[in-house]
């Protein structure tokens, strides 16, 4: 997933700035929420992305993992581990015999 320099690097930048006092999990919250809002702007009137600038895209996408990153760290989570039990619990909901090739709700199934 992400390295440990990236991690590091994340938390150098927001050390250097003093920034770690807003970087609260609410605020962290909301900053990810807002920044996903971002990201999908970036398709808002170009569902196919027959003219969507990527490297916006990529761009948009970065503050959404940093926000992440910066959450499951200020928290002192294992960004694989809490990713992995996830997907356990995915697998359980979403049988592959039920799930494949559609994207029905699991309460749906």
């Amino acid at each position: 997933m992400i390295s440990e320099s990236t991690i590091q690097a994340l938390k150098k930048f927001n050390e250097e700035r003093d920034w770690d006092q807003f970087h609260s999990p609410e605020n962290l919250s909301k900053s990810i929420s807002i920044e996903a809002g971002e990201l999908l702007e970036c398709f808002q009137w170009d569902p196919d992305a027959k003219t969507t600038d990527f490297n916006h895209v990529q761009e948009e996408l970065a503050d959404v993992l940093s926000y992440c990153i910066m959450l499951a760290d200020k928290q002192g989570w294992d960004m694989d581990d809490i990713v992995m039990r996830k997907l356990v619990k995915s697998k359980k909901k979403y049988p592959v015999e039920k799930a494949r090739g559609i994207s029905t709700k699991y309460t749906e199934l």
